[in-house]
């Protein structure tokens, strides 16, 4: 059967034998009543937990709408043009709404991105910024000891909107909600302090309830204020099919309900290779995000089997620290032992692909030179099918197969 990834703005293409494939995990199939800018407009007019948004927000304030980077599948342009006419229709002035696009730890934007991100509406008719690292507010200290320090622009406002995507996150549960906040407009410091966490059993992927790095991110969220929140759940071809609205924890975990539904995946058993792609741009622009869907292979695979990554890593490995341990790390075994002793924010998913490997091989088909994915650990593969040709040769001709063509989105939980 030939299958097809998302590769950069291409695609992958490999041929696998039926005999050998369990799967191909995509969305499950739930009824969509309204799509893109028509389900945000709905979302907006039956908030969850809230009055409807021109309810709450009034003339003269300084309203902070925080969005997703570039880095993130946010349609932020799709969301701006109902969420303006809701604050115009409360008598808000374009003067006085700012879009903060939240950078978290990432690199800032040239202003064609703030555009694409956008919207050519919003560009145009309100204020756009990036958020900063260097200008900030402090609002106190979470119970678990993490400092809130916000982007001035976002701290000093008079209401704060929070947008976001929700699909599952390796350590937070899930994407959207509060983390629009913290990470998202918060310093190193206190995402290093949150991400600290990542290392306790309960902050994995699809858990709400007992996380506390989650936990700790709606603590910080609600000690900075956030009056209205606006999620989406896209599809595989990143189109809205939800959106939720309205109170920061109640209408997040609708949505996460919601994404369940499309895209929690029950599997027979693990599988001996499992070819993964985060769907192709922007998701793949390099191995910090790319690293994502291979954290969902994770629990697809079966002890000593081949994950096959494909993303196309275009911008490299994409954060300074992770690169940094991925380049100067003596052994994979070694950057495991170090966020033991010594966490630091970006060496955390450096330690997530050495604790991958500690169960399988990974092979990586990028746009990387291969002597550069040898380098941090991975083995080159000049394309899909080469890595699947080579994975059948060690493992044998039966191996089972399982693909997971959006494995950012698409979470396996195998019954065996």
């Amino acid at each position: 059967m030939k299958l097809e990834f998302g590769f950069g703005t291409g695609v992958q293409t490999v041929e696998v034998p039926e005999q050998n494939l369990m799967g191909v995990l995509m969305a499950n199939d739930v009824p969509k009543e309204r799509m893109n800018e028509e389900e945000v407009v709905h979302g907006l007019e039956n908030p969850i937990g809230t009055p409807r948004l021109k309810e709450i927000v009034k003339p003269g304030e300084k309203i902070a709408i925080i969005t997703s980077d570039i880095t993130r599948p946010v349609p932020t342009y799709r969301i701006m043009p109902a969420l303006l006419d809701e604050l115009y229709a409360a008598g808000c002035k374009a003067e006085d709404i700012t879009l903060v696009f939240a950078l978290g730890s990432h690199r800032c934007h040239t202003p064609e991105e703030q555009k694409k991100l956008a919207g050519e509406r919003a560009f145009n008719e309100i204020t756009c910024v990036d958020s900063s690292r260097e200008d900030c507010v402090h609002l106190g200290t979470t119970d678990a000891g993490t400092p809130v320090d916000i982007t001035r622009v976002v701290a000093e406002a008079d209401r704060r909107i929070c947008l976001g995507n929700i699909e599952y996150h390796y350590f937070a549960g899930y994407s959207g909600g509060a983390k629009a906040i913290m990470p998202g407009v918060s310093t190193r410091d206190a995402i290093q302090s949150n991400h600290r966490m990542m290392v306790r059993e309960e902050a994995c992927a699809g858990n709400l309830d007992t996380n506390p790095l989650r936990q700790d991110i709606e603590q910080a969220a609600a000690m900075t204020g956030v009056d209205f929140i606006v999620n989406v759940v896209l599809d595989e071809h990143k189109q809205i099919v939800k959106c939720v609205a309205g109170d920061l924890v109640k209408a997040h975990r609708e949505g996460c309900k919601f994404l369940d539904k499309m895209y929690l995946k029950e599997i027979d058993s693990r599988a001996d290779i499992v070819i993964v792609s985060q769907g192709g741009a922007p998701k793949d622009l390099n191995l910090y995000q790319t690293q994502k869907a291979l954290d969902n292979a994770k629990h697809a695979i079966k002890k000593g089997g081949t994950i096959i990554l494909i993303g196309s890593c275009k911008e490299g490995l994409g954060e300074k620290v992770f690169e940094e341990w991925m380049l100067n790390a003596p052994t994979a075994e070694s950057m495991i032992d170090r966020i033991g002793k010594d966490f630091q924010l970006g060496g955390h998913k450096a330690a997530a692909i050495a604790m991958v490997l500690q169960n399988a091989e990974i092979y990586l088909v990028s746009d990387l030179a291969p002597e550069f994915v040898e380098k941090i650990f991975l083995k080159p593969a000049a394309s899909a099918q080469e890595a699947l040709d080579a994975a059948f040769a060690r493992i044998g001709k039966d191996a089972t197969v399982l693909a997971m063509p959006y494995g950012g989105s698409t979470l396996p939980r195998a019954k065996a």
